[in-house]
């Protein structure tokens, strides 16, 4: 059970840690300083196959309109999305892709929304750069030196994810090293060098907690890893660099009140030194880490 002892066994053993500072960047006129206070990142998912149906919508329309509420609410980026993750929903190619992507980015980056775009296909990502999204959620591992230097020239930046497979559709079971921030360390290392020299400049990692790997479908094991990796996120950020988190569900305990559940995950996130929050509640995890704040 977790419990004040054993957090502070966890400060204790890794306090060398505890003090990292991550670098600080602009992104189209917005500063990025994780000192002051956490960023939100907003959802808008555009496959009807995506678990969590309040962010599911299903056309142009309506994608711009939530884009511009998540806003409102208190979204520092927005999250586009056309392809499940879940690991029986359908493909999406690059062309389909782009074709649902392209209409929507383009009036919000107009209107000065910074818009992230979730792929794993290096053609989606440099058609929607083009267009004027902001951030590059990359669900895929071990991208091309090309598609660093894209996202370079359009001083965009790039959330680095942590993934064990080729990308986020192709993972398999999980193994889960007996320190596995270490295993997360000598992943992100080796790819912040390789973004950074081709010019780079805004980077998170983010170690990939809402990938479907099929050994870890077990409610328990999952919730205990989840939970385990938000706690030691302050070690991740020895690297320099920020870290986003994508807020879990925990759907087998909290049921009829799932929507509740990124709440109770972000307070361990938030605990860990988390500087991103991705979520599909903004009005609940802003609040929450609001309080943290005052009480900090």
């Amino acid at each position: 059970m977790l419990s004040l002892e054993s957090i502070s066994q966890l400060a204790q053993q890794y306090a060398s840690a505890l003090p990292a500072k991550v670098a600080e960047f602009e992104i189209r006129g917005h500063t990025f300083r994780s000192t002051e206070k956490p960023h939100l990142m907003g959802v808008v998912n555009l496959s009807s196959e995506s678990w969590y149906r309040e962010s599911v919508v299903t056309n142009t329309d309506a994608a711009i309109t939530r884009a511009r509420r998540l806003r409102i609410e208190g979204a520092h980026l927005v999250d586009l999305g056309t392809e499940s993750s879940l690991h029986h929903a359908a493909r999406v190619d690059p062309a389909q892709q782009i074709s649902t992507l392209l209409p929507i980015i383009q009036p919000l980056a107009q209107e000065g929304s910074l818009i992230s775009i979730e792929t794993y296909h290096p053609e989606v990502a440099r058609r929607c750069l083009e267009a004027g999204a902001a951030v590059l959620n990359l669900t895929g591992s071990r991208p091309p030196d090309d598609l660093y230097h894209t996202v370079a020239q359009h001083r965009a930046g790039i959330i680095l994810c942590y993934v064990q497979g080729e990308n986020v559709r192709a993972v398999g079971d999980f193994v889960h090293s007996p320190d596995h921030a270490t295993a997360l360390l000598d992943y992100f290392r080796l790819e912040i060098d390789r973004a950074v020299n081709a010019g780079v400049h805004a980077i998170w990692i983010d170690p990939g907690l809402g990938f479907y790997y099929k050994n870890l479908q077990d409610s328990t094991a999952r919730i205990r890893y989840q939970a385990e990796t938000f706690l030691h996120t302050f070690r991740l950020r020895t690297l320099g660099w920020p870290v986003c988190h994508a807020l879990p569900h925990a759907f087998e305990f909290f049921q009829d009140e799932v929507r509740s559940a990124e709440s109770l995950f972000a307070v361990l996130a938030l605990l860990g030194k988390t500087d991103l929050l991705r979520t599909h509640e903004i009005p609940k995890v802003r609040a929450v880490a609001r309080t943290l704040g005052i009480l900090s």
